[in-house]
């Protein structure tokens, strides 16, 4: 802050005889235009530094509170700080935006383009050809057309094999069978049945929540004042008011689309459909107490798992908020974070979401006391922060590649030759490892020594030069990067020691991205008991798209046979249910409604 006491004062009137000066030149029009803009604004924003620092000044003789002054001169100086940098040059409009608002994505351009092979022009007026006649043309079209870029994806129409989730009704001709003669006047020939039929998509909309009012007669004896009321369709409970499909409902858009229970009672009020907000929330605790069973077995056999993918996010409890508020001076409270943690078994994956006070090292604390004995020590993976790490159970401990390489990525822009060297060795691991798709644990661990061992070994050798030749500055951001690798080589080299070791953390960040979503809508939990009802849905839900299961068939599926989840919830669990019963339930609920 001391150097911007000493940017000279300028004189406006300098600056108009300048640009008049100017506008006498040769410049041309364009020339000119920018000219002027550039000084103009260096006026600007040299009178903007002289005001902010006099009315600095000034705040400090006005009798405004302690906190008030402190807050108006924080904001002053932020501002001149944004505008020191740029003055300095030693921060870039791009730069700036990444360091208030964080960076967008981690994916980079490759600065390294492949060498054009040369060719000499006696080669090229070799190759010339005659002038083309008729078949020449349509094999240089032909070529032209196998040399057009491809079509980006996301574009185009998509095929019924798209939809899994359709409805399938066969639908049969009603004037036609196989075997008949062919209608058209001119034709002899017989009809016989294709085997892939035509398939046709319709696509309907309706509500989060339909209604269908059903008008009873009601007779009354004229001796006896009994009523009687006409039966209700078959299917239709004489007692309850909502239908499986609308709890499901209600959760799906609520947790798995993190629309917010009061969007949703807007919603259905323009619908003609209202349901209030702590009804709705009800109705989320219902589904929850029948999924709780299958939720408390999917822990018991997260806890025999192989890799334990786990880290945090923040949340907000506002009930958490109010004991905070309520501590004495000097107790120190802890933050609430959710836990979002993905298990890969043998041969499904399991999603659990657990928000509290606990940090993700104790929740997977809590959850390997329950594993079994006689297995093998899991693989815990995660970035390198201590809370993250279990402090009871033994664990292998596989650090995040990605981790490290966001360290780089952050940097590359005022480091891009140093980091351009790590960032590329780290790319052709990723290559490799996309090389072991559908291999063993074993066959890949082979793999992976067999060709990225010296990739990362050279790369090791290099960090190291780079200190031991001075050519970095430990306390520089390039220096403290490099220096992470080091200090945690072991743990990020892991996936070349341990078979079945991954090498990034992403199964839990994009688990987590579905919270951060929900969160940014929901903005916060008002008890621990929400936040439970939460986790628990939220871990059903994540869990059914981890092993491709259609999570609204599965939910319905478990709330008409609430009875027998609970007394067997393994014969309800994502990847042993039985795939015929929502089919069947989505056809009684349909026939209900008409």
């Amino acid at each position: 802050m001391d150097k911007l006491d000493d940017i000279p004062t300028t004189d406006p009137a300098q600056i108009e005889q300048l640009i008049e000066r100017l506008k006498q030149t040769n410049l041309e029009p364009q020339e000119m235009t920018l000219l002027e803009h550039v000084l103009r604004t260096f006026l600007s924003l040299v009178s903007l530094l002289q005001e902010k620092r006099a009315s600095i000044k000034r705040l400090k003789q006005t009798n405004l509170e302690p906190q008030e002054m402190t807050l108006l001169e924080h904001v002053l100086r932020t501002f001149l700080s944004l505008v020191s940098l740029l003055q300095e040059k030693r921060a870039s409009i791009k730069r700036l935006k990444r360091m208030i608002f964080g960076s967008k994505t981690e994916k980079r351009k490759s600065r390294s383009k492949p060498d054009a092979e040369p060719q000499s022009d006696s080669g090229a007026s070799a190759q010339k050809s005659p002038p083309p006649d008729q078949s020449t043309t349509e094999s240089s079209a032909s070529a032209e057309a196998l040399e057009a870029p491809p079509q980006p994806c996301g574009h185009g129409r998509k095929g019924p094999e798209d939809y899994p989730g359709a409805k399938v009704i066969r639908l049969f001709h009603t004037k036609l069978q196989a075997g008949d003669h062919c209608p058209n006047p001119d034709c002899r020939g017989c009809l016989h049945r294709l085997k892939k039929p035509s398939p046709k998509i319709y696509l309907t909309g309706h509500p989060v929540v339909s209604a269908t009012r059903y008008d009873r007669e009601v007779l009354r004896c004229t001796q006896c004042q009994a009523y009687f009321r006409a039966e209700l369709p078959e299917g239709v409970p004489e007692k309850g008011k909502y239908d499986p499909t609308a709890d499901v409902a209600i959760v799906m858009f609520k947790y798995g689309a993190g629309l917010p229970f009061y969007r949703q009672a807007r919603l259905q009020e323009s619908c003609g459909v209202s349901v209030a907000e702590s009804v709705q929330f009800e109705r989320c605790e219902v589904v929850a107490g029948v999924v709780l069973a299958v939720y408390k077995l999917l822990r018991r056999l997260g806890a025999d798992g192989r890799v334990f993918h786990s880290d945090d996010t923040t949340v907000v409890i506002l009930a958490c908020v109010r004991e905070d508020k309520a501590l004495e001076e000097g107790e120190k409270n802890r933050a609430t974070q959710t836990t979002g943690m993905v298990i890969r078994c043998e041969r499904w994956m399991i999603a659990l979401y657990e928000s509290g006070r606990r940090h993700s090292g104790e929740n997977l604390d809590r959850l390997l006391e329950k594993r079994s004995e006689g297995l093998e020590t899991p693989i815990q993976v995660g970035d390198a922060a201590s809370s993250n790490w279990s402090r009871k159970s033994e664990t292998i401990e596989s650090k995040c590649v990605a981790h490290g390489r966001r360290k780089l990525t952050d940097i590359e822009e005022s480091f891009p030759v140093e980091c351009e060297e790590v960032l590329l060795g780290l790319a052709k691991v990723y290559g490799i490892e996309a090389e072991t798709k559908g291999m063993s644990e074993a066959e890949r661990l082979a793999h992976h020594q067999t060709h990225s061992q010296s990739i990362m070994d050279e790369l090791r050798e290099w960090i190291e030069a780079q200190f031991r030749e001075r050519r970095v500055e430990p306390n520089s951001a390039l220096g403290k990067s490099l220096q992470y690798w080091l200090n945690h080589w072991e743990g990020l080299t892991r996936f070349l020691s341990v078979a079945g070791a991954p090498l990034d953390n992403n199964l839990a960040e994009q688990a987590l991205k579905r919270f951060v979503l929900f969160r940014k809508n929901s903005l916060f939990y008002k008890t621990p008991h929400g936040a439970g009802v939460g986790d628990i849905l939220l871990s059903v839900i994540e869990t059914c798209r981890l092993n491709e299961v259609n999570a609204w068939e599965y939910l319905v599926m478990l709330m008409r046979n609430a009875a027998r989840v609970k007394e067997d919830p393994s014969a309800f669990l994502p990847w042993n249910y039985a795939r015929g019963e929502p089919a069947e339930a989505a056809e009684e609920a349909e026939a209900r409604a008409a």
